[in-house]
């Protein structure tokens, strides 16, 4: 790939030591590099570094007279082909979310008619905090493409998301971003019954750690929740999708928030509030490790398996079901049952508080679980409907059209 041009914001966070090798990675490629170095940013590399390695002098100041006299922000924001931002902090990230203009970054990134791509870095605690998780929401639903964060160590000495991307991983993100074509998420199936409407849908499972290298899943693809994200997108809907570490890729088109674990899948449920519909089809871990380490455990020659205390998860499906403002007109759950399907799924949807359960028989020889086909039961209050078994994309159009007719 060449003749491309690459505007480039570093953020200022620890990870931006990791920006040179970036750099090196983009003109390796054959495309040019145009730094935009941020006062916090250059705390952490040098104007000097980035110029040097990227070929063409590191932009800081928003009011460069050299530069403005001819509104170079302006002319910076529309140059390039594809603007990338990394490290992308929480507050870099808050800005964009707000359309706050107030040095030449952010308001390069107002200003800007072209793609972009963002790398967040931050604390684990940040990255967790709902306002984070509202922002990454606004800023996907608006098109925005992330890459990361990763999962590790951190530089503050805590463990979890929150890692920059590896520049290998940024470049190929990059890469991705410059051959796909431009969709924005809100207008992207703007005309189907769904318009105008937003409809959550969570999916895949969610991983409770243990310790740094092992945790507690299940063995949910998330096949299913992202048929009925791309089924809800193409009635019109805009979807906020709430994914566990799926298998599948999440879909285009639909607002992704990437969570590993139960508590927080239900602080990104809460922070995409409020919402129309929401369809639950996370298969969410019922319980979490309390003491889990911050190192790997080893074993420490007695035989004995360490020690694991558990505590009960939030039941997201009940929580959402019972809330008194900002409830959804429609929630449904789901239930992966092994025996008495319909019976277990109607107590249920009974005990939960939902309108309808998506009921499946997940026992090792129906192959459902990780497969590429379903078979349902359609749990309401006023009946009981059984779906033939058939694919999971036909599964989700069937249950998106009979929201679509539900929320009239």
């Amino acid at each position: 790939m060449t003749s491309k041009r690459i505007l480039l914001i570093i953020g200022g966070g620890i990870a931006a030591y990791k920006i040179p090798q970036l750099i090196r990675l983009i003109r390796a490629e054959g495309m040019a590099v145009t730094p935009i170095l941020t006062r916090a940013g250059g705390e952490f590399t040098t104007a000097m570094t980035i110029s040097v390695l990227a070929g063409e002098a590191a932009h800081e100041g928003l009011f460069d007279i050299s530069t403005e006299a001819e509104i170079g922000h302006i002319q910076l924001s529309r140059n390039a082909d594809l603007v990338v931002v990394a490290p992308a902090t929480a507050d870099m990230m808050a800005k964009m979310a707000q359309g706050l203009a107030d040095d030449l970054a952010s308001t390069l990134l107002l200003a800007t008619d072209k793609r972009v791509l963002i790398a967040p870095a931050m604390n684990v605690r940040m990255w967790n905090h709902r306002a984070t998780q509202r922002n990454l929401a606004l800023l996907r639903d608006d098109g925005i493409l992330t890459v990361g964060p990763d999962e590790g160590d951190m530089a503050c000495g805590e463990f979890g998301p929150g890692r920059m991307a590896e520049p290998e991983a940024i470049m190929a993100a990059i890469r991705g971003a410059l051959d796909a074509p431009l969709k924005l998420a809100p207008e992207t199936h703007a005309l189907g019954p769904l318009k105008g409407r937003h409809v959550i849908v969570t999916s895949g499972p969610t991983h409770e750690p243990i310790d740094p290298v092992r945790y507690i899943a299940n063995r949910s693809s998330g096949a299913q929740g992202a048929a009925i994200a791309v089924a809800l997108r193409d009635l019109g809907a805009r979807v906020s999708f709430v994914t566990g570490p799926a298998v599948v890729p999440a879909p285009e088109g639909v607002g992704v928030i990437r969570v590993e674990t139960a508590m927080q899948m239900r602080d990104a449920v809460e922070a995409a509030l409020p919402a129309e519909a929401a369809v639950m089809a996370a298969a969410v871990a019922d319980w979490r490790v309390v003491n889990s380490s911050q190192r790997k455990m080893k074993k420490d020659g007695t035989g004995q398996p360490p020690a694991l205390e558990m505590a009960e998860n939030p039941d997201i499906l009940a929580w959402i079901s019972n809330l008194k403002a900002k409830r959804p007109s429609l929630v449904v759950g789901f239930a992966a049952e092994t025996d008495d399907v319909i019976a277990n799924a109607t107590a249920k949807r009974q005990r939960k508080g939902c309108d309808w359960i998506v009921a499946n028989d997940v026992s090792p020889s129906t192959g459902i679980m990780g497969g590429s086909e379903n078979a349902v039961t359609l749990i309401r209050a006023d009946g009981v409907e059984e779906w033939p078994r058939m694919g999971k994309d036909e599964v989700a159009r069937q249950l998106a059209a009979k929201i679509a007719k539900e929320l009239g």
